[in-house]
């Protein structure tokens, strides 16, 4: 009885030390990534204007770049929006965000593929650059969301050196955040922080419609 107490006693006491092993190391492991990021923090001393692309395929760009505008609202910041592409469907952020006194402004025409009319979805583009141009000279305004930018770059419905001027020569703190697929080269280059969001799974693909309240 007393010689398996023991052997008890001992196994238990192994297992105490490997344990106190592994959470050393654990600590020490943790320590080196503190390190790491604690020097990151350090060194990124430089405040700027962030120019911010959310590209690729996947759902979720515009809800990103809304994050983005709810934050700065959130902190008292000014924000605006130019919506190209959504046209006149209901926006569960635009509900919100415009009582917060964010402005915004939408290219009424909807997507490219229902309206069939470059000529008509060129001059809705422009319109709504104007706007975006406009938002990019103010200094008063400390977040500008250009919701779905890329497209009207990619079907060419806007100058690509007029989106690159007007980007480069906004107010030295103004954040943009441009959203849309396909995004051009030019702009990612540019550009401080780049994501792309692919697709992994979509409702959409099974046959599930695009729902109030979680999809718009």
């Amino acid at each position: 009885m007393s010689q398996n107490h023991s052997q008890s006693n001992t196994a238990a006491e192994a297992n105490e030390k490997r344990d106190a092993q592994k959470a050393e190391r654990h600590k020490a492991r943790q320590q080196k990534v503190k390190e790491g990021v604690d020097a990151k923090i350090a060194a990124a001393q430089q405040e700027k204007g962030i120019l911010m692309v959310v590209t690729g395929n996947g759902k979720g760009k515009t809800t990103a770049g809304f994050g983005s505008v709810t934050r700065a609202v959130g902190h008292g910041k000014k924000a605006a929006v130019v919506q190209f592409i959504k046209g006149n469907w209901d926006c569960g952020e635009r509900n919100l965000l415009e009582k917060a006194g964010v402005e915004f402004h939408v290219m009424a025409t909807g997507f490219t593929w229902e309206t069939q009319d470059k000529e008509k979805d060129t001059q809705a583009a422009l319109i709504a650059w104007e706007q975006a141009e406009r938002l990019l000279k103010d200094e008063s305004v400390d977040l500008v969301l250009l919701d779905e930018l890329t497209y009207m770059v990619s079907y060419h419905y806007l100058e690509l050196e007029r989106v690159i001027n007007a980007l480069a020569n906004r107010p030295k703190m103004q954040h943009v955040v441009i959203t849309g697929r396909a995004c051009h080269r030019a702009i990612i280059d540019m550009a401080d922080t780049v994501s792309e969001v692919q697709p992994i799974k979509h409702a959409f693909e099974a046959g599930v419609k695009a729902q109030l309240g979680f999809d718009y």
